[in-house]
């Protein structure tokens, strides 16, 4: 299915938020989700199914000063 991370369009086989995380390799790393400009908690990624056309943000932390 095509959806949109982070205003790419991407073509992706996951069926959910943590398994887009894993096939996007950002599984072992710190990030904030957000499906349709909602927020979506750590816990919440594995029951949030994605749909064609979905729009997925992906944030990573940042430090600086």
């Amino acid at each position: 299915m095509q959806i949109h991370v982070n205003g790419k369009a991407l073509d992706v086989r996951a069926a959910n938020l943590a398994a887009l995380l894993h096939e996007l390799d950002y599984e072992d790393t710190a990030v904030a989700t957000a499906l349709n400009h909602s927020f979506v908690r750590k816990t919440d990624r594995f029951k949030t199914l994605l749909n064609e056309g979905d729009e997925v943000e992906i944030l990573t932390p940042r430090q600086g000063g």
